[in-house]
């Protein structure tokens, strides 16, 4: 990926969160609740109900963005074919407007192939901090930034200090 198609996925998210209108506050916790409940059951339908069907996500794991909750269920499987149990509880949320910034805990077992790193069975618990957009109760982008080092020490890829 060059500079330029980057900064191009960046103006083309922008442009997409621009285009929706504010939400009432009250509601941000009901969509980050239902997001919650979402990532931690995998449920599709769920996921629709509660991600636009445009939501722009921007994850580590990944060199484009993924869109709407396909995008996101491509994550999700990702980390279950790893974490098969893996769960998210979020510690911690500021809302600003129609944007919520996010603290999660993901705890999990390493049981399948995280990164071409074969299932070591170990316990996972690493933070995650995430910036969520919100249009229309729900979520029309994402940005996380998860504690990869932390996964990779813990699983034993990385040494730890």
């Amino acid at each position: 990926m060059n500079i330029e198609s980057m900064l191009c996925s960046q103006v083309s998210a922008q442009t997409s969160l621009e285009r929706h209108s504010k939400m009432p506050s009250q509601s941000t916790e009901s969509v980050m609740n239902r997001f919650v409940e979402f990532i931690n059951a995998g449920n599709e339908d769920l996921g629709r109900e509660v991600i636009s069907p445009d939501a722009v996500f921007q994850a580590p794991s990944h060199p484009e963005p993924l869109r709407g909750p396909d995008g996101y269920m491509e994550v999700i499987g990702m980390m279950r074919g790893a974490f098969p149990d893996v769960q998210w509880t979020l510690e911690e949320t500021v809302t600003e407007g129609d944007t919520v910034a996010a603290r999660f805990t993901m705890r999990g077992t390493h049981d399948g192939e995280f990164f071409g790193i074969p299932a070591s069975g170990s316990k996972i618990s690493v933070q995650a901090m995430n910036f969520y957009y919100l249009a229309d109760g729900r979520i029309v982008g994402e940005r996380g930034q998860p504690d990869l080092l932390g996964v990779l020490q813990q699983i034993g890829a990385v040494p730890a200090p």
